[in-house]
């Protein structure tokens, strides 16, 4: 009886594609979350929302934008050419979401959008690669002008 061990080239193969699809369940995982838990309550006015943003003084306005940052950032999340430039986005937008929760709220839930960070950071660093395939389509649309 032989036994048969996988070769260091498959495994690493291996160890790679699941490493991908775990990066892409995150993916998913991320756009879920800002679309449906985070952007949706803005969207459709709902009281905790609405109520958190009047007590800002941002009113409407500023909830609507929110909520439409938020939302586009989740469809971008999954759009492959924008995935990169979407994480890094909603990076920048749980910055200002982490300083209004310490300078509105006294640092209550000042921890979310810095958990919400690690892995929109893991995942804008794991696919700069489609930075350049961007770069290529909008210097190409400029170009047919």
């Amino acid at each position: 009886m032989s036994e048969t061990t996988a070769s260091p080239a498959s495994t690493l193969s291996a160890r790679g594609r699941g490493l991908r699809v775990a990066l892409r369940v995150v993916q998913v995982l991320l756009a879920l979350f800002f679309a449906l838990a985070s952007a949706l309550p803005k969207l459709i006015g709902h009281s905790s929302a609405a109520d958190t943003f009047a007590e800002m003084g941002w009113g409407e306005a500023g909830m609507y934008a929110i909520g439409v940052l938020e939302l586009a950032g989740a469809v971008a999340l999954v759009v492959p050419v924008l995935q990169s430039v979407a994480a890094t986005a909603l990076s920048a937008l749980m910055v200002g979401a982490f300083v209004v929760q310490l300078t509105y709220f006294d640092g209550a839930n000042a921890a979310t959008p810095l958990v919400l960070m690690v892995p929109l950071l893991v995942l804008a660093r794991a696919r700069r690669g489609s930075n350049q395939e961007l770069r290529r389509l909008v210097r190409d649309g400029v170009r047919r002008g």
